[in-house]
């Protein structure tokens, strides 16, 4: 493997769920340790680097969220079956039969997500997909084992996807969990690399938020500490070339970049969509426009901080998100790492300042 496969293999195998996220937030330490001048935190535990460049202001914050979806323990059943509530969007299509693994207090319990089986539900209930509340995970119950005491498994414990990060047939494709938006931390940490020898006319904030998946609720807080000036937020578009009908797509892997015009939580500062636009134009980096109606990005707490702040999101296709294994194509990330690069050149004071005038 190389540096940035070594790198997306290590970021997107921690355990980070909503609200558990202390793993990536450590590694994210260690990473920015001695690449950035300073290192802040807010009270959420959001981690954000700060990078000086040839002048103070403007401020550039280039942020992507720490925590993946996965689940908490909800209730414990007599018989040892652990009940669950989701921690992030979950369809119920994707979860049942999944290799799971519970957080707790004594390490690691692999379990799996179970249900009625099919052959003992009526016809019209086997067409329907079952609900999260319908479900629930086996570790290996058993009459008179109290998972409790032997597992060390208690209410609250976090519960995450058992998924290893894999190199596919095609060396180009990677298979994991956690490429959202583990995938965008790594950019955070290979654009830091990248200006450690190209001058930047800005400082960079290099951040990482937690509990994006429940609410976007880092990317408040990380921003009120940031105070940037304009950000790029750095999110998984959805990958569309799949059947029945998608391979005519544009938000296909392999494609480039996706710059959004809109999401459901934001609609981008268009100077800046405009310059994102060009700037990938300039250095020949491919990429496509998109929109996504339904979701949110950090985009939508960030460009509502304190006054307002100039705001775009830009990222690779993702195939598969809010599932145990996305796929991710390596060139559109490493296109994705470029173009959010080749547009922090171009944010300088009077560039920044022009965004927002009439």
């Amino acid at each position: 493997m190389d540096k940035t496969e070594l790198l997306l293999k290590e970021i997107t195998e921690l355990n980070g769920v909503s609200g558990y996220e202390a793993e990536v937030r450590k590694m994210m330490a260690r990473e920015l340790t001695g690449k950035v001048d300073s290192i802040e935190y807010d009270k959420m535990g959001s981690i954000m680097g700060i990078k000086k460049g040839t002048a103070a202001d403007p401020r550039v914050m280039v942020v992507g969220h720490m925590d993946e979806i996965g689940f908490m323990v909800k209730e414990i059943s007599k018989e040892g079956y652990i009940k669950f509530l989701p921690l992030g969007g979950w369809w119920g299509h994707v979860a049942l039969g999944q290799r799971m693994r519970i957080m707790t207090s004594k390490g690691p319990v692999l379990g799996v997500i179970g249900s009625t089986p099919p052959h003992l539900l009526p016809m019209e209930e086997r067409k329907k997909v079952l609900d999260i509340k319908d479900m629930f995970i086996d570790v290996g119950c058993q009459e008179k084992f109290d998972i409790k005491k032997k597992l060390g498994i208690r209410l609250g414990d976090p519960i995450i996807p058992e998924s290893e990060f894999t190199i596919m047939g095609n060396k180009k494709m990677y298979m994991s969990k956690a490429f959202d938006n583990r995938m965008a931390c790594a950019v955070v940490l290979d654009v830091i690399n990248k200006f450690q020898r190209v001058k930047h006319p800005n400082t960079i904030l290099g951040a990482a938020s937690v509990q994006e998946e429940v609410g976007l609720r880092g990317a408040q807080t990380v921003a009120y500490l940031g105070d940037p000036d304009v950000a790029i937020v750095v999110d998984t578009g959805i990958g569309q070339d799949t059947p029945p009908n998608g391979f005519s797509k544009d938000e296909k892997l392999g494609g480039g970049p996706a710059i959004l015009v809109y999401d459901g939580s934001m609609i981008p500062n268009q100077p800046l969509r405009d310059l994102a636009i060009k700037s990938a134009e300039a250095a020949k980096i491919p990429y496509h426009l998109t929109s996504m109606e339904r979701g949110g990005t950090d985009g939508g707490r960030v460009h509502i901080s304190r006054i307002g702040v100039p705001s775009i999101v830009i990222g690779p296709p993702v195939r598969y998100i809010h599932s145990h294994n996305g796929i991710m194509n390596r060139t559109d990330y490493d296109n994705t790492v470029k173009l959010v690069s080749e547009l922090i050149k171009r944010l300088d004071k009077r560039t920044v300042a022009s965004l927002t005038e009439d």
